[in-house]
């Protein structure tokens, strides 16, 4: 019998997808752990692009390179239809991708200020996504 290798925790994974919109240009991303503050999800990845096709690009990205590193699927995948607000929910963390004046409306940052920010350049992350290639 072979030991299945655990899986990555979710902070990883939100790096890789903080990564992923850092690779398209995405603005401002930052990672709210939110699991002491929700019952429904871990963790935001919040990121912002300037225009519908940059958004559609980020969204893209994000779900290949999870993929290609191994890591979950989205369960959802809503408001691609406008750009003006996506959300991909992947069960244990939530990647928001907002186009920058609807960011600055809802402010995601602000209401939920008391959320830890990950520090997400770490190296795990990159070294998931280079070992899936």
């Amino acid at each position: 019998m072979t030991a299945v290798a655990p899986a990555p925790p979710v902070k990883d994974w939100c790096e890789v997808a903080a990564q992923a919109a850092s690779a398209k240009k995405g603005a401002d991303t930052v990672i709210l752990d939110m699991g002491p503050l929700l019952e429904i999800t871990d963790a935001f990845v919040i990121t912002s692009g300037a225009n519908p096709r940059q958004i559609r690009s980020i969204c893209e990205e994000v779900e290949l390179r999870l993929k290609r590193a191994g890591g979950p699927r989205p369960l959802s995948v809503e408001g691609l239809d406008d750009t003006s607000w996506v959300l991909m929910d992947y069960g244990d963390f939530v990647v928001h991708v907002f186009a920058e004046e609807t960011r600055a409306f809802y402010e995601l940052e602000r209401l939920w200020a008391n959320a830890e920010r990950w520090d997400w350049a770490d190296i795990a992350a990159e070294e998931l996504v280079a070992a899936a290639e």
